[in-house]
């Protein structure tokens, strides 16, 4: 049990909740600015999407997020100046600035992954500058292993690799939001749990770090959800990323007792928030191999990432999505368990959810129906999945009858009073996942 102060905890969550909001109400706006700067993403290709979708959502959550660390830093800056120097704040601040700039200009112009990248190897420099890095890792069976100046190495390694894993993860709309958002609850929990154990000092910014980011994916979501009305673009998924990869050092890098009486991996403050990420982890691990086994570079876009495959097995957006939720959720429960429960049998549920999804995501209904649907049609998965998808959205779609008598003035008859037409009928909507 957490033996927390309430009143720390309704900042937190105070916190949270403004971030939230404050995306949500400017998503609107930035949308208009998407439309006049033309920075929408156009259906084919690689894109899923019906129609032109407004690709700024970065500038909302990047907002969104500045005025809830302002909100959070005026009110608690004595407790922050504490624990963190001017410069750790700077190098936090100009690093996410940092990333954010170069994907919210290859949002509107586009820009080369060599010049991302290079992004984002600064921003990185800029926190292990300031001392924001691995000394020592607790893996298993090794115990304590002491990095030396391969810590700095394996830090810049993780700041840029988990950055890009949410890049690439942001394939499906709300995929990106809704992984951030369960790993950020997750990794919230953890740091609650070692702050009550006293390995984390009350001033260490992860936790709240890791609980804005859930409320921003909260208030996000909203709106991207499928189908989506506006996308994060890189500007918000390279922000998210690099915004989790700190908070995770704050807590790797600074924790300096393992955390006993757990199972054996728990000793280890960076193996946990590489397993909640495990999701987009794998697939940024996979994309590395597949793309040097194919002698192609990294940076080369494809459609083999996870959610590509799942909807090759027939499901939809929706449902894809869904299951990669899942299995964030999953992954989470896994490494939160027995932390809090102190038992190994904590993880037996969580096995069992594992097998339910996968077998889930083999044998559901409607993926088999796609798949056999696909062969007699002698058409590729994925055009069938679209073909189900578009018509599951004419289901919710106004239809243009309902339009017209709404819009036409009413007819009179022979006494001069007003006709009222008789409206079509409205079709309900499926239901979510689809």
């Amino acid at each position: 049990m957490l033996h927390m102060d309430p009143s720390v905890f309704l900042y937190a969550l105070g916190c949270a909740l403004l971030a939230g909001l404050a995306t949500n109400l400017l998503v609107a706006p930035v949308m208009r600015l998407a439309v006049a700067f033309q920075a929408l993403d156009h259906p084919g290709g690689r894109r899923l999407q019906s129609g032109s979708v407004p690709r700024l959502g970065g500038v909302a959550i990047a907002t969104g997020i500045a005025l809830a660390i302002g909100a959070a830093a005026a009110a608690r800056w004595r407790d922050w100046s504490v624990g963190l120097s001017r410069n750790e704040i700077m190098a936090l601040a100009f690093g996410t600035l940092l990333v954010f700039l170069v994907g919210l200009v290859d949002d509107l112009v586009g820009v080369g992954p060599g010049t991302k990248f290079a992004f984002q190897i600064l921003a990185a420099g800029l926190l292990l500058s300031v001392g924001w890095s691995f000394e020592v890792l607790r893996l298993p069976f090794v115990g304590e292993v002491h990095l030396g100046w391969l810590g700095g190495l394996v830090s810049l390694l993780w700041i840029v690799g988990v950055t890009n894993a949410i890049n690439l993860i942001d394939g499906l709309d709300g995929l990106a939001a809704g992984v951030v958002g369960i790993a950020g609850a997750a990794f919230f929990l953890y740091s609650l749990r070692l702050n009550d154990s006293g390995l984390l000092a009350d001033s260490n910014l992860a936790p709240l770090v890791a609980i804005i980011a859930v409320g921003v994916c909260l208030g996000f979501l909203p709106h991207n959800a499928h189908p989506a009305r506006i996308f994060m673009g890189d500007a918000g998924a390279l922000f998210l990323g690099l915004l989790l990869a700190a908070s995770t050092i704050l807590v790797g890098g600074r924790t300096a007792d393992q955390f006993s009486g757990q199972t054996f991996f728990f000793f280890a403050p960076l193996v946990i928030p590489f397993v909640i990420l495990g999701v987009p982890m794998l697939d940024i691990a996979l994309a590395i191999v597949r793309r040097a086994a194919r002698r192609t570079s990294i940076a080369m876009p494809d459609k083999e990432h996870l959610h590509h495959r799942l909807m090759r097995l027939g499901h939809g957006q929706r449902r894809a999505v869904f299951i990669l939720w899942a299995w964030t959720a999953v992954l989470a429960g896994f490494v939160l368990a027995p932390t809090y429960t102190n038992e190994g049998n904590a993880l037996v549920p969580f096995g069992i959810a594992a097998l339910a999804l996968i077998l889930y995501a083999i044998f559901h209904p409607t993926a088999r129906e796609a798949r056999r649907a696909a062969v007699e049609a002698d058409v590729t998965i994925e055009e069938r999945v679209e073909e189900l998808e578009e018509e599951r959205l004419e289901e919710v779609e106004l239809d243009t009858d309902d339009v017209v008598v709404l819009l036409e003035p009413p007819e009179k008859n022979g006494d001069g009073e007003a006709e009222e037409k008789p409206r079509p009928p409205r079709r309900r909507a499926t239901s979510w996942p689809a």
